[in-house]
């Protein structure tokens, strides 16, 4: 079987095991959910091997520290993994939910109800994680879904796949629920993108070279977001000590994901005393700094920050710098540079916060916080299948209500249109 057959049949398949999965029981697709965990646990070092054979290639490759993270699955990380799965399983009924119910004048009863999506594809890169957190929303949430993962991942993402289908297979729900395409072929990825008749929805997780030809080339509704240029801004009337711990967390908890703070900006106002604090705490853990001139003059033994290190996403341990007049100026930057991800201020003065909430465009905005924590599971979603930057049918994290659709069910008495 060639390629665009091969694809083709995986999409006729994800189509028919939408229609069941539409209409199937809390019961059942809870029911794998936690067969699922159970799994994951019982085969975790199986998974721990399999995960090694994709660490060993990327290290012969060379690749860097941070894509080795997102790449690598310990025991921690598969804990972790579980009780994804079980915190998903907890979470109410996403499907059948009332949104809206009317009664007309003359007697139409119109409900708005929430439905899955249908097929949804999701292409993403080096973490196997995604495999399990895209399975089991799409699942929970009625919808099927094929998963095109990296090659980088490849042997960490067919166990867990194996796992997933054999779980389905016990729940009494048909494995091609949950489907990943094999093929290492580059124009695999084009052909999924090409099922129009059968693909309902695609969501890109990876760099932003990935999601832009994803975008380019798809017949099909994407939701997405390009790149996470994250900020956090030290303001004038900022908790200093708050500030240090608030920063530190927010570029160095996990510098290579796309909810970690790039840049800082600080007011000028506090930055004397400020600056040398966290910088040296930030290169006493191993984060490179570029600071803007006024940076600079504050903190000689930095390097000198360039127009590009304003727009750049480092996904490692680099921060960029950048001293600022006024609020004003600070959020002036962010809508100018930033990329509508995640942004934090720090400070006391409630109305000067509630300004940068109100006045910055991002799907994510923080008072007091890092900027670490837009995450599905952080807010309480459960799991997370992807961060939208996009304003049109979800924004953000997205869970079990992002991916669902909804239609009107409307009840009538023979009422015919006058």
């Amino acid at each position: 079987m060639n390629l665009k057959e091969e694809i083709l049949l995986m999409g006729k398949y994800a189509k028919e095991a939408s229609y069941f999965l539409a209409e199937s029981s809390l019961t059942f697709r809870n029911k794998a959910l936690l067969l699922i965990a159970q799994e994951l646990d019982r085969k975790k070092t199986l998974i721990l091997k399999e995960n090694q054979r994709d660490i060993k290639v990327a290290q012969d490759k060379k690749f860097s520290s941070a894509f080795l993270d997102r790449l690598r699955l310990d025991s921690h990380r598969i804990k972790k993994m579980i009780e994804m799965v079980k915190e998903v399983k907890r979470l109410p009924e996403p499907l059948g939910r009332i949104i809206l119910e009317k009664k007309r004048p003359n007697g139409l009863l119109i409900r708005r109800v929430s439905v899955p999506i249908g097929v949804i594809a999701i292409i993403y890169e080096s973490r196997p994680d995604v495999t399990v957190q895209a399975s089991i929303l799409c699942l929970k949430s009625g919808n099927s879904v094929i998963l095109k993962g990296g090659k980088e991942s490849r042997f960490s993402n067919l166990i867990l796949v194996n796992i997933l289908q054999e779980s389905l297979l016990q729940a009494g729900l048909p494995e091609h629920s949950v489907q990943i395409v094999k093929r290492k072929e580059r124009k695999a990825t084009k052909e999924l993108l090409s099922l129009a008749d059968y693909l309902d929805l695609v969501i890109p997780r990876g760099g932003e070279s990935l999601i832009k030809m994803i975008s380019l080339n798809s017949r099909i509704p994407v939701i997405k977001h390009y790149q996470g240029i994250c900020h956090t801004y030290v303001d004038k009337e900022a908790d200093l000590n708050k500030a240090v711990s608030v920063v530190y967390n927010a570029k160095m908890q996990r510098p290579g994901t796309c909810n970690s703070t790039e840049t800082l900006l600080v007011h000028q106002e506090i930055a004397p005393s400020f600056l040398p604090e966290i910088i040296n705490k930030l290169k006493a853990a191993g984060c490179e700094i570029r600071g803007c001139p006024k940076t600079f003059k504050i903190f000689p033994g930095i390097k000198k920050a360039k127009e590009q290190d304003w727009s750049t996403e480092y996904l490692n341990p680099i921060l960029s710098i950048k001293v600022v007049d006024s609020l004003k100026e600070a959020i002036e930057h962010i809508n100018f540079y930033g990329t509508r991800l995640s942004d934090s201020i720090i400070t006391e003065n409630k109305k000067r916060g509630e300004k940068f909430l109100k006045k910055v465009d991002s799907a994510a905005v923080y008072l007091n916080a890092s900027t670490r924590f837009t995450d599905g599971n952080e807010f309480g979603l459960g799991a997370e299948i992807g961060i939208s930057t996009d304003k049109i049918h979800a924004r953000g994290p997205m869970g079990l209500e992002s991916l669902t659709s909804y239609k009107y069910l409307i009840y009538g008495n023979g009422q015919i249109r006058k």
